[in-house]
């Protein structure tokens, strides 16, 4: 069956061939292994058979993709090459005269499109690290001095510089980003609304990482792939296009029963059982599963990205029947209440030691720290505190938090910009503060503990859920 509206429409799983016994046993495996999921929204037959939030974290919520936008970007290329603006042998070096190397190697002058799409570009590493250390902002010139060890097409290596470089071929060729490039084309024909993108120092779309949408749009973007590029009676994408893209075009393992080892197409991961899918780091996913006509779309906040997997394969897939189900009421019922009780819960308010009031409103200065903290207070109120933290350039970020309960609000603390934000705090023993901060449009939460040695010494122990880098920061020191 295709979808040919912009909501997507509901219906019961049973109805779908999928039991709700099914769905439930994969929540199961979720809770049981720990894997922090924010969202996920099943779809067969271009019906929606289930959907759940954890709370804090809502429908209407865009969350952070990270290198699921990299499929976005590939679907942009596709586009570009179906009218004509672009074709897939063009050699990279092409668009870039003003920022190539002295000396351009016959690696590099090899390099086509093709090979940025299938990350068969020839580098040894992923041309991020050399883009991030570039200081003047032109991220293609740092690609393009990057060594190229290999013969484009050959070997494999998972590379979010050659994605950015897509993005830059394509806005150097239109005028326009992919965001702009792409709205007309696909957000707007499928009801996506407000899509965002981050963009290099230069105002170019990141293109390997960057876009946030909702959940409903991620498994829309499934859908329409699942549908070869139609939707609502037009052909959004060459349908040659998407069965290239979804194709392997590269190997990338031995297989096995790895996700990450069964070959890659044009930014599109091979999966197992027939599956393809893009996915972003800290658990993103749009997993397309033809053979059961079935789409899975989930936003997380976990490192257990296989073992996310491995619960589809494992619980989801083998279930999925080729004719509806009898309705069974119980099961039904069981499923929605589990759906509705989901949640992430704010930390739990049981005590109120006398050394609130007292440390209440006190400054405590920091000694020297990786987390360029120089200076923090809490001031408590009835219901809430607001923590005043400073840093060393002397920005001011005031983070209220609920006592035992989340509040709503917005910060730039870890991001570039204002995010959503709930937060909440609770003693968890008579002279140690915890405080708990999601940042629901991305998969990050901290959790900083104060501990009052004394009411004029602190130590902070401060964590974060999901990083690219250390998870915790070494205690940090202060005094008032």
């Amino acid at each position: 069956m295709e979808n040919t509206s912009l909501q997507l429409p509901r219906s019961r799983p049973e109805a779908l061939g999928i039991p709700g016994a099914a769905i439930l046993d994969f929540l199961d495996e979720v809770q049981a292994n720990g894997m922090e999921l924010h969202s996920f929204m099943l779809l067969r037959r271009g019906q929606v058979a289930a959907e759940g939030w954890w709370g804090p974290y809502a429908p209407e919520l865009p969350h952070m993709l990270f290198s699921l936008s990299k499929s976005f970007t590939s679907t942009a290329i596709g586009l570009a090459v179906h009218e004509g603006l672009l074709s897939l042998e063009d050699k990279v070096v092409a668009f870039f005269p003003d920022d190539l190397p002295e000396e351009v190697s016959p690696n590099l002058a090899a390099m086509n499109i093709r090979h940025l799409l299938m990350m068969g570009t020839g580098n040894d590493q992923d041309t991020m690290g050399a883009i991030d250390r570039c200081t003047d902002g032109n991220w293609a010139k740092a690609f393009l001095a990057a060594p190229v060890e290999h013969t484009p097409g050959t070997h494999f290596v998972y590379n979010t510089g050659a994605t950015y470089m897509l993005s830059a071929i394509l806005q150097s060729v239109t005028g326009q980003t992919l965001l702009q490039f792409l709205q007309k084309r696909l957000f707007e024909p499928l009801g996506i609304h407000n899509p965002t993108w981050e963009s290099c120092p230069r105002g170019i779309n990141t293109g390997g990482f960057g876009l946030s949408i909702t959940t409903e749009d991620i498994a829309k973007f499934g859908q329409l792939y699942l549908q070869h590029g139609k939707w609502n009676g037009v052909q959004l994408i060459p349908e040659a296009w998407v069965k290239e893209a979804t194709s392997k075009q590269i190997s990338n393992g031995d297989g096995g029963e790895s996700d990450w080892a069964q070959g890659y197409g044009y930014q599109f991961w091979q999966c197992r059982h027939g599956a393809y899918r893009g996915d972003g780091a800290f658990g993103q996913f749009c997993i397309v599963m033809p053979e059961q006509e079935a789409v899975l779309a989930v936003t997380s906040g976990t490192n257990q990205m296989q073992e996310v997997m491995n619960a589809v394969w494992g619980r989801l897939l083998p279930a999925m029947a080729g004719e509806a189900l009898p309705l069974d009421e119980e099961t039904q019922n069981r499923l929605q209440e589990r759906i509705r009780s989901l949640q992430l819960a704010p930390l739990a308010h049981s005590i109120r030691p006398e050394l609130e009031s007292a440390v209440s409103g006190k400054s405590y200065v920091l000694d020297d720290n990786d987390m360029n903290w120089s200076r923090i207070s809490v001031r408590f109120e009835a219901d809430q505190a607001v923590i005043d933290l400073y840093e060393t350039g002397g920005k001011h970020f005031a983070l209220p938090l609920g006592r035992g309960k989340w509040l709503e609000g917005t910060s730039d603390l870890i991001m570039p910009r204002q995010t959503s934000t709930v937060s909440s705090f609770a003693w968890k023993s008579p002279d140690t503060l915890e405080l708990s901060i999601r940042f629901i449009e991305t998969p990050f939460h901290i959790t900083t503990d104060i501990r009052f040695e004394t009411e004029d010494a602190v130590v902070l122990d401060h964590r974060i859920n999901v990083s690219f880098g250390p998870n915790e920061a070494p205690p940090i020191t202060g005094k008032a």
